[in-house]
Parts: C-alpha cells; sequence; structure tokens
C-alpha cells in the first residue's frame, strides 16, 4: 500500500475530478462550475474539504463535510474515492481526518449517502459504525412510449368537481403565488411517507431564493391543482431540466393531506409530464423517492417509471 497525502482542496485544480465523482453519486450530473457556485454560496456551513494524493502528486479522492442548516450539531459528507485508486488507503486516511475534524467541531452526527451497488462503500460505512435510516430509489419514464390518454377521464373529472389546473407562469409567478407554493411544498414534503417531518427550507425566503430563484426553477413546470371553491392549493408537481441534461428531471410531487386520495397526485404528475415532453421536447423523465412512499412509487409505476438504482442513506452518533 503506497502512501497516502492529504491537503486542502484547491477548486481550480480539483473541481473537475471531484464534480465527476459527485455525479456518479447523485440524480443530478454536477459541472465542474456548477460545484465552484455550490462550494462558494455554502462557504458558511463548510467544515471541512480534504483531497487525497498518492506518492506521485496524483488524485485519489476527496471528503467534504458541511454542518445541517437546521440541526448544527449534524454533519452531512461526501466521501469517494476514484475506482483505481480504491483499496490503497485514500479512504480510511479520508475518513479519520474528516473524524477528528468534526469531531473537534462539536457535531455529534454524521449523514451520508452510498449507492446501493456498491457492497464495498457499504461494508466501509458498516464498519465504522454507519447504519442505515432510509433507502431510496431512481426512477426513470420513456416519454416516447408513456400513453397519458388515459388520464384524460381522472383530469376532467376533478376539473368537474372543482379544481383548477394551472401553473405559476399562468399564475404570473407572483410573490403571492410563491407563498403559496412554499406552504404547499412545505407541508406536503413533511407528511411524505419516509420522511423526517423536518422542515425542507428555514423560511419563505430561503425556498424564494433557493427555489424560485434557481437557474432549474421553471414556472411553466411547476404544475398546481387549486381547489376553486376555498382557493386552497391541493397539490403540486415540479418538474424541470437541470443544466444541460437531456431529460426531465420531476423534483417533487405532492398532495395536501386533506386531498389525498382523490387522484390529485396522478393528475398534476401528468400534466408535468406531458409539459416536459411537449415543451421542453425531452424522450424521459426521472425522479427519486424513499422506499417508504409507497403511493408515490405506486403512482409511478402506473405511469410506467422503472427503477435504474437505488441509494441507502447511513447516520452514525459520535456520542455514543
Amino acid at each position: 500500500m503506497g502512501k497516502v497525502h492529504l491537503r486542502p482542496e484547491n477548486p481550480e485544480q480539483d473541481f473537475s475530478e471531484i464534480a465527476s465523482l459527485i455525479s456518479g453519486q447523485e440524480e443530478f450530473a454536477q459541472s465542474e462550475q456548477d460545484l465552484l457556485e455550490d462550494y462558494c454560496k455554502n462557504e458558511a456551513t463548510r467544515l471541512c474539504f480534504r483531497v487525497a494524493e498518492d506518492a506521485a502528486g496524483q488524485f485519489m479522492g476527496f471528503s467534504w463535510a458541511w454542518r445541517h442548516w437546521l440541526h448544527p450539531d449534524r454533519a452531512d459528507f461526501y466521501l469517494v474515492v476514484k475506482p483505481d485508486h480504491r483499496l490503497k488507503g485514500a479512504g480510511r486516511c479520508l475518513y479519520d481526518d474528516l473524524l477528528a475534524a468534526l469531531e473537534e467541531k462539536g457535531i455529534e452526527t454524521l449523514g451520508t449517502s452510498v449507492l446501493e451497488d456498491s457492497p464495498e462503500s457499504l461494508e466501509f460505512a458498516k464498519r465504522r459504525g454507519f447504519s442505515e435510516v432510509r433507502h431510496g430509489i431512481h426512477m426513470e419514464l420513456d416519454l416516447d412510449t408513456f400513453d397519458d390518454k388515459p388520464y384524460d377521464a381522472v383530469i376532467d373529472r376533478l376539473k368537474a368537481e372543482g379544481f383548477c389546473f394551472t401553473s405559476m407562469e399562468e399564475l404570473g409567478n407572483t410573490e403571492e403565488a410563491q407563498r403559496h407554493l412554499y406552504a404547499l411544498n412545505d407541508t406536503a414534503q413533511r407528511s411524505t411517507l419516509g420522511q423526517t417531518g423536518d422542515p425542507a427550507w428555514a423560511s419563505f425566503e430561503a425556498f424564494q431564493k433557493s427555489v424560485c430563484g434557481a437557474e432549474w426553477y421553471r414556472p411553466a413546470g411547476q404544475i398546481v391543482a387549486i381547489d376553486s371553491a376555498t382557493g386552497k392549493w391541493a397539490a403540486m408537481s415540479a418538474i424541470s431540466c437541470v443544466g444541460e441534461a437531456d431529460y426531465a428531471y420531476n423534483l417533487f410531487t405532492g398532495v395536501d393531506l386533506a386531498y389525498q386520495g382523490r387522484q390529485l397526485g396522478q393528475a398534476v404528475k401528468v400534466l408535468a409530464l406531458r409539459y416536459a415532453r411537449s415543451i421542453l421536447q425531452v424522450h424521459s423523465a426521472q425522479t427519486d423517492h424513499n422506499t417508504k412512499n409507497l403511493p408515490m412509487i405506486a403512482i409511478d409505476r402506473k405511469l410506467g417509471y422503472r427503477k435504474t438504482w437505488g441509494k441507502y442513506f447511513m447516520e452514525k452518533e459520535l456520542n455514543l
């Protein structure tokens, strides 16, 4: 086993390699520029970032940990070693260094994720005391063969029952509409089976900045269903293309608890997929679920989605 050297990150030198490794772990492809923007934007929460090199100065892998925005005693992290440099000690060195740095900063809980088809990574995490807290799956739909006609009857029935289907674009993408979208996203996300119940954003202002102000945000792809009798926002489905991706990504589909069981989730998702096919002109759509969210997985399987890969979300308590 050769010598492993750890050093601080150098964005100009390292981020092309690191972006490629992160893209292999996540649902979104990460460009070097995306990584740099994320790195600069989240400087305040960044706890440690290290790069591993071999004796010849070749990049082997990296670790990057950041403080959780809601739970300051928790850190989430990436630790990825290039396949051709595994089993050479880089992963162990990066982890030991990361653990020491985080313990000094008062971190009590560590969180990370491991791809389902990487048994060696899962074993690496388990040997270091991590346990599974959630299992996520990635799914994909072929839009060229997707038959949406059977859902016309569902949408027509819901319209007759008083539901208005529209989009943030049609609503003018106003602040008032964004506040309604935030409230629905927040309550539906918290009540999703398998979620912790924690809010996804600290405030409306945080949602407005990170979602409505994001480059990927497309008001026309934010489909909502509104109860015309009460004005209450009942369901939504958000879809977009991220970066240079040649597919659409369905970020979230949610239904308010009071309106569940009426096929509103199916309706808004079908309308979002129609938008992706006709306006975004992509040939496939992708999404992610935790495996406990059986109702939404059932909807997607009915629509024709197929699982492509999965991921284990793992945690470790440092004060045990």
